[in-house]
């Protein structure tokens, strides 16, 4: 820990050269100082930002307190850990969250290799009761976690979790599930969604997933996304990266949002693709994945 607090105030001391490191972090332009950072990272990486490059998002919200999420390049996401009672001042905080965070996952010991591999699969080995043995078999879940890991090597952890929420979704969505029951081996799913990003085209699937569930089973949704709400409350409450849980949240609120039920001719429950204001979202039939 002693590193991370010598890296942070190393970044301080680079993104606001003129600032008093020993002076209260709360008190620095975390905000410009966030946007700095990923700038000179994106010129190092020799990548061009062609979006935003932090996103910042407030929850809508009548009075105090206020929530706000800042979305990173690359996806991670992180939102005020404290009571915020003006926009700003949520802002400001979500901001320090993803910058104490930004500069964590650039230590050397956040960047995944052959020695941190071996101690993330004994350690997940132990948590399962499982034996070490099974990492070799891609056919278990130790094994395909195994092969995740070797198939990111060199990467950081912030960077392997924005590839592992895509399969966190999939699995809370039953996509791996369908998967399997088509007999898919998991090289080839991992394969396949270890290249794939969050887009409209994903998540357009599973809002229309979640339709039909909804069709099948009313209050589903509202229950799912009370939940899904709850869980990203106390993750942000946490200080963990939210984005599996901001995704899981939108997911549903937008099936919920454009989910109008009419009764067809033939007097069966119809479900029609209604406007949603906010996303400008539009849902479209996609094929098998």
């Amino acid at each position: 820990m002693d590193h991370f607090w010598a890296s942070l105030a190393e970044a301080v001391t680079r993104l606001a050269p003129h600032t008093d490191t020993g002076g209260s972090f709360k008190d620095l332009n975390v905000v410009a100082m966030l946007h700095r950072f990923w700038e000179e990272k994106q010129v190092q990486d020799g990548v061009k930002q062609t979006d935003s490059l932090v996103v910042y998002e407030s929850a809508p919200a009548p009075g105090p307190p206020y929530v706000c999420y800042v979305t990173l390049p690359g996806g991670s996401c992180f939102g005020n850990l404290q009571c915020c009672y003006t926009k700003a001042e949520a802002r400001r905080d979500a901001a320090r969250i993803a910058l104490m965070n930004s500069v964590f996952n650039e230590l050397p010991s956040r960047r995944i290799t052959p020695e941190f591999i071996s101690r993330s699969l004994e350690e997940a080995a132990a948590g399962a009761s499982g034996e070490i043995g099974e990492a070799s078999d891609p056919n278990t879940s130790l094994g395909a976690y195994c092969l995740m890991l070797e198939a990111n090597m060199g990467k950081t952890l912030l960077e392997f979790q924005e590839i592992m929420t895509v399969f966190q979704l999939l699995h809370w969505n039953g996509t791996l599930k369908a998967f399997r029951e088509r007999r898919c081996s998991r090289q080839e799913v991992i394969a396949h969604f270890s290249q794939r990003r969050l887009d409209e085209r994903t998540r357009s699937h599973m809002v229309l997933d979640w339709l039909l569930r909804g069709q099948e089973n009313p209050g589903l949704l509202s229950a799912e996304l009370n939940r899904a709400q709850r869980e990203l409350g106390l993750a942000r409450r946490a200080g963990q990266e939210l984005r599996f849980y901001k995704e899981k949240t939108e997911i549903l609120g937008l099936a919920l949002g454009q989910a109008c039920r009419a009764v067809g001719p033939s007097g069966s429950v119809q479900v029609y693709m209604c406007g949603y204001k906010k996303h400008h979202f539009h849902l479209r039939m996609y094929g098998s994945l």
